[in-house]
C-alpha cells in the first residue's frame, strides 16, 4: 500500500505501524466504544485501526503529521472520517484545530501513539481536556511501566505522579515488536487511562512544575531541598526523599511551599 504512493516508514516520526488484529481488537474492546461514539485517533498511519473503529460505528477524528499518509488516508477512507493534517501537539498542548473539531462533544482517544509524543499528549489530555472520557493507547512498554509505577519504585517519578493523580491506569496487553511493521527494537504495551471522578482542588500546572523541580533532586533529603528549619506536614520527615513520597504527601508539600511552584 505504501509503495503505491511512493512512501516508506519515517523513523523520525516514529512510524511503526500496528498490524496485529488481535492486539488492535484488544485495544478497541478495552475502550468499550459503541456506535456513535466520538474517537480521536492520533497517527492513523495507513488506517488499519481507523477501519476497526469505523466498523464499530464510531465517529473518527484523526490527526496525521505525514502528508503522504494523509493523501493515502483520504483516498482510502474519504469522508468517512474527519482527517486533520498536522502535528497533534503545539507546545505540549493538543493542536487547536483538533480541539475545535472535537468541540464540546465527549470523546475517547484510541490510538497507536508515536512514541515521542505519547507522554506529553497523555498528560495534557488528563489535565486540560475534561471531555476526554478515556485514553486507550499503544505506547512503549517502558513508558507503561513508568505510568503504573508504585511509590519508591525504580520508575516512580514525575510521569507516574501526574498520571496517577488524575487517572486510573491499567495494562490491557503487551505488544511484542512482531505486532508492528517495521519492527521496533522494543516491546510495546496497550494501556488504558481513565480520568478519576474526583479531581484535586489544587492547580494542575502548578503542581506539575512543583513535582518536576522537586524530582530534579529526587535522591536528596527534603531538609536539604527545602531547608531544615521549615515545618513539614504531619507524617513527612526532613530525612525523607522525594522518591518515597505519595501523591497525597506531595500535594500537602505543594500547598505549603509556593516558592517551588
Amino acid at each position: 500500500m505504501l509503495q503505491a504512493y511512493g512512501l516508506s516508514p519515517l523513523h523520525r516520526l516514529g512510524q511503526n505501524f500496528l498490524h496485529d488484529h488481535n492486539i488492535l481488537n484488544k485495544l478497541v474492546d478495552a475502550s468499550d466504544v459503541e456506535e456513535g461514539d466520538v474517537v480521536l485517533e492520533i497517527g492513523p498511519g495507513t488506517g488499519t485501526l481507523t477501519e476497526t473503529l469505523l466498523e464499530r460505528g464510531c465517529t473518527v477524528v484523526a490527526c496525521e503529521l505525514d502528508r503522504g499518509l494523509t493523501e493515502l488516508l483520504t483516498d482510502r477512507l474519504g469522508d468517512s472520517i474527519t482527517l486533520i493534517h498536522g502535528d497533534c501537539l503545539s507546545k505540549k498542548r493538543l493542536n487547536e484545530e483538533v480541539t475545535e473539531v472535537l468541540g464540546d462533544r465527549k470523546w475517547k482517544l484510541v490510538a497507536n501513539l508515536p512514541y515521542q509524543i505519547a507522554s506529553p499528549l497523555m498528560i495534557d489530555l488528563l489535565s486540560n481536556h475534561h471531555n476526554c472520557q478515556g485514553q486507550y493507547v499503544t505506547i512503549q512498554y517502558e513508558v507503561g511501566q513508568r505510568l503504573m509505577s508504585k511509590v519508591d519504585g525504580e520508575n516512580w517519578g514525575v510521569l507516574s505522579i501526574l498520571a496517577q493523580r488524575l487517572g486510573e491506569i491499567s495494562l490491557i496487553a503487551k505488544a511484542p515488536n512482531t505486532c508492528f511493521w517495521p519492527q521496533p527494537k522494543i516491546t510495546s504495551a496497550c494501556v488504558s487511562m481513565v480520568p478519576k471522578t474526583e479531581k484535586p482542588s489544587s492547580d494542575n500546572e502548578g503542581f506539575a512544575k512543583f513535582v518536576t523541580r522537586l524530582f530534579a533532586k529526587r535522591r536528596k533529603q527534603l531538609g536539604s531541598i527545602l531547608g531544615r528549619d521549615l515545618p513539614l506536614p504531619d507524617g513527612i520527615s526532613a530525612e525523607a526523599r522525594p522518591s518515597t513520597l505519595t501523591i497525597e504527601q506531595l500535594e500537602s508539600l505543594f500547598l505549603l511551599f509556593p516558592f517551588l511552584k
